[in-house]
């Protein structure tokens, strides 16, 4: 590791925060230096680390771990904030990224400045039948979704207090062996839904990319919503369009570049 300390790039897409580190800077446990990183009292602070290493058939091969340290197959946000910044970096218009869910591709739609918007190609979702989970207060039905990662879509009429807890509740669920992200979903109109989103290994945050397009593909299947969905949350707002697969429209912007001394 370097002795001066290791280079990252921050970067947020929607409210949604990440580190960007050279996989050439890894140490041997990732998982507990990510999770170092991560601590926003003291570390850089961030919801997810993606560590970039090269790979064949792609442009990069990003591997991505949650606040806690544990390992994710994947965050839409994360792998637009990995594009942001190879875009700085080659100055590309089409990024293919090699996620822990296959590959991804961003296709740069305009950019400003260190402010980028890609609409990113996610793949074909995986829908469940609606599951019913018993929880202290009473049954939640939801639909499991899955973009290459694990999702549980709640349709509810409000937000209300404490849903946070609930959603922890959920994701400690026996029916879920490798833990679950959680959305709570409001129907506007057939084109726009409000969100509200709970993830493994972080917590609530202010925006996700897969809970998107998994809040938006559950709205479809249960004919709730058209594509595209405009899917607005505390961060911001993205567009989901399902076709032949889930395309995901949003922004990343760079933050900030630095060297972490843990």
């Amino acid at each position: 590791m370097n002795s001066s300390g290791v280079p990252f790039v921050k970067a947020s897409a929607c409210g949604n925060d990440f580190l960007i580190l050279d996989g050439v800077y890894a140490p041997a446990d990732l998982a507990a230096f990510s999770r170092r990183l991560a601590d926003r009292h003291q570390g850089v602070g961030a919801d997810g680390v993606e560590w970039l290493f090269p790979t064949d058939g792609a442009d990069v091969r990003a591997s991505l771990f949650n606040a806690d340290g544990s390992p994710a197959e994947v965050s839409g946000n994360g792998t637009r904030c990995v594009a942001a910044y190879l875009c700085w970096q080659q100055a590309k218009q089409k990024i293919v990224i090699r996620t822990g869910a296959g590959l991804k591709t961003c296709t740069l739609i305009s950019r400003h400045e260190k402010q980028y918007e890609f609409e990113l190609a996610m793949g074909e979702p995986e829908v469940g039948e609606e599951l019913l989970i018993p929880l202290s207060r009473g049954d939640v039905r939801g639909i499991p979704v899955s973009l290459g990662n694990p999702h549980f879509v709640i349709f509810v009429s409000t937000f209300v207090a404490g849903w946070q807890q609930q959603a922890l509740e959920i994701g400690r669920h026996h029916e879920f062996k490798h833990g679950i992200n959680i959305e709570l979903v409001t129907i506007n109109d057939r084109n726009h839904v409000d969100v509200r989103i709970f993830e493994r290994g972080v917590g609530e945050t202010r925006s996700s990319g897969t809970g998107s397009c998994a809040a938006a593909v559950a709205a479809m299947v249960e004919k709730k919503a058209d594509s595209p969905v405009e899917v607005h949350t505390p961060g911001g707002v993205q567009i989901v369009r399902w076709e032949e697969q889930v395309f995901l429209r949003g922004s990343a912007e760079l933050i900030c570049q630095g060297e972490f001394f843990g």
